[in-house]
């Protein structure tokens, strides 16, 4: 079911911001789709700020903004997770299949350099990106209006940063 097709069930549960039309379960498995995103990209962002700090050309502030970015998936797993449970769902506790296919990438990608690696990461932001958009409808307007107004803003955000590290370390290698 959509958001905002409630037909004639109509109304919101105040303690839940769940359309009583709406199917929970299908918001619940959403939202934990993109927790596992989510913790995926925690890990995959762990991956690459061990890969920067072992390399001499790294900067500390590009480790500084990678962690940020990583804390920031963090905050949002545990939004997600908190959502899940006030919809009386159970959180994912890994990032799955996805997981697993971040590492790869990410490890491939940390073979050849930092430019690649930051890449890869933007990579998996405008995914997450796309992820959340697509996804919008099939979860309950409270989830929505997390996903809209915290957490795509995030991503956006993330990407445009990986931006700037992408173009500064095509200049440092110039």
């Amino acid at each position: 079911m959509t958001r905002g097709n409630i037909g004639d069930m109509g109304g919101m549960n105040e303690n839940t911001g769940v359309n009583r039309g709406t199917d929970s379960d299908e918001a619940t498995r959403q939202l934990n789709s993109f927790l596992r995103g989510e913790i995926s990209a925690a890990e995959t962002y762990r991956m690459a700020i061990d890969r920067f700090s072992e390399s001499d050309k790294s900067g500390t502030a590009n480790l500084g903004l990678l962690r940020e970015i990583q804390e920031e998936h963090g905050r949002a797993a545990q939004a997600l997770r908190d959502r899940i449970r006030e919809l009386g769902g159970e959180p994912s506790d890994s990032s799955g299949a996805w997981g697993a296919w971040a590492k790869f990438t990410q490890g491939t990608a940390n073979l050849f350099g930092d430019s690649s690696a930051l890449k890869s990461l933007k990579e998996g932001e405008e995914h997450g990106l796309k992820d959340y958009q697509e996804g919008l409808d099939d979860i309950d307007m409270t989830s929505a209006d997390l996903i809209s107004n915290q957490l795509i803003p995030a991503q956006q955000r993330h990407i445009n940063l990986l931006d700037q590290l992408i173009s500064s370390a095509g200049n440092a290698s110039a």
